[in-house]
């Protein structure tokens, strides 16, 4: 079996039918954009949350990223945030809100907490729930009546995927990271590419990751339309959940340990659809269009479909040319954060590479920590100076400039190099023109202001 259908068939409850089955979850993350409506479904039908100690809450799409402390001022933000923290009293929900010392994007903090883990199923009211798939399990977005639904059962009816696996061998350039491996799979796949299929990413390069790299390549499985993204797990892993505050202890570790070596592809197993790439292939990545999959090596071009009405209005609307070069292109923000790349790795990454350098005049720069924790830890090491001498601005943790959902947005007919997940048009704010790259090419960028190859500036 592939390691998907083993952890399927773990929590197959009951088939409905041959495509149908009802699958049991281990763990149900909510936040405050998606949980309102289930929550006054359950209040509707007279029922409560069937088990709560399988579902854990945070604030985090809406939320300010300066004065954490003050009220909301957006008037809608500060009602989604407000009915959370109601709804989680009412119904007896863990809660990490605003002044948590757990708080942060959901995607963040289950990893960091120790409380993602190898095999199991996971679920949230949002896509990139996928992220959490890179511990070896099948983690997905669902929407707001399946939100309901989980809190109701514990289960839900699903059409299980077919499988797909992708395979990165050799090694990566210097200054090429995971984003840059992710965004060219999706460049060559297409946004649609992976539409059906649950993946598993496998191969030397994706074996010689960290964790946090591989939560990066597994969040953005869904830009290229897949159900979910997965890694087996293996020592990393282990290494990185041992000891975390959610983490087993005792026999209870080394019983989960035995369990855990268990999961991976048999060696006879067969997947629906196979690739297979080389890293020595791969560049620094930026997109230049409105879709994750609009995406080239920054040595390259950008060439499209000229018949394509689509291709040529994504292009109109980032003000870019056919057969024109990314490099040069002059950048007014940067944002380094998001539960793409927002984690103490990346922030680590980006204060190496700006350390003794000043962000251009023109430039404005956000980084947001993913976490409360990250936060601290950066502080810890000093990051924030190294981001303050430069002129980067340190901001509490939130999806911030991910989303046009809360104040950070940016300036219509301006450009933004993000290590978001997302490009579409209008996604940072009304007119936001998004490219998206790693930490490592928006430092650049903010230095230089405008788009550069960083390995030129990497000895």
């Amino acid at each position: 079996m592939t390691l998907f259908e083993k952890i399927w068939n773990a929590h197959r409850v009951k088939s409905i039918d041959e495509n149908r089955d009802v699958i049991y979850i281990d763990q149900h993350l909510i936040h405050e954009v998606t949980s309102p409506q289930a929550f006054d479904g359950l209040r509707s039908r007279g029922i409560g949350i069937f088990r709560k100690n399988r579902i854990l809450a945070t604030a985090d799409h809406n939320v300010p990223t300066i004065n954490q402390h003050l009220p909301i001022e957006e008037p809608l933000s500060r009602m989604q945030v407000d009915t959370l923290t109601k709804n989680c009293n009412e119904f007896g929900v863990e809660l990490y809100g605003l002044g948590h010392h757990h708080q942060g994007i959901v995607h963040v903090i289950g990893p960091e907490l120790g409380i993602t883990k190898p095999g199991m199923t996971i679920v949230c009211g949002d896509s990139h729930t996928s992220t959490h798939g890179a511990f070896g399990n099948i983690a997905f977005g669902i929407g707001t009546s399946q939100v309901e639904q989980v809190m109701a059962t514990q289960c839900l009816i699903l059409e299980k995927p077919k499988t797909m696996r992708i395979n990165v061998e050799g090694t990566l350039q210097k200054g090429v990271t995971s984003k840059d491996l992710v965004l060219y799979i999706i460049a060559k796949l297409t946004a649609a590419g992976g539409t059906g299929y649950f993946i598993e990413y496998a191969g030397s390069a994706i074996r010689s990751l960290s964790m946090e790299a591989r939560m990066t390549i597994c969040n953005m499985s869904i830009e290229m339309g897949a159900r979910g993204g997965m890694i087996a797990p293996d020592e990393t892993t282990f290494a990185y959940i041992k000891g975390r505050k959610f983490a087993p202890v005792g026999q209870a570790w080394e019983d989960a340990l035995s369990y855990w070596k268990t999961l991976y592809s048999d060696e006879n197993a067969v997947f629906d659809a196979e690739y297979t790439y080389d890293a020595e292939d791969i560049q620094p990545m930026v997109t230049y269009g409105t879709n994750p999959g609009m995406g080239i090596g920054i040595d390259d071009v950008i060439t499209i479909d000229s018949n394509s009405d689509s291709n040529k209005k994504s292009l109109s609307y980032m003000g870019l040319a056919n057969g024109a070069s990314m490099k040069g292109l002059a950048i007014q923000n940067v944002f380094i954060g998001s539960c793409t790349n927002s984690r103490i790795e990346d922030l680590r990454q980006v204060a190496d590479f700006v350390a003794g350098k000043q962000k251009a005049a023109h430039v404005k720069v956000y980084i947001v920590p993913g976490s409360v924790m990250v936060s601290e830890q950066a502080k810890a090491e000093g990051l924030d100076k190294i981001f303050e001498a430069a002129g980067f601005e340190l901001r509490q943790p939130g999806c911030s400039a991910c989303l046009g959902m809360n104040e950070d947005k940016i300036p219509a007919g301006e450009y933004c190099v993000s290590t978001s997940n997302r490009n579409f048009e209008g996604r940072q704010g009304q007119g936001a023109r998004t490219i998206l790259a790693s930490p490592l090419m928006a430092a650049a960028a903010a230095i230089e202001g405008k788009i550069v190859d960083v390995r030129n500036y990497l000895n």
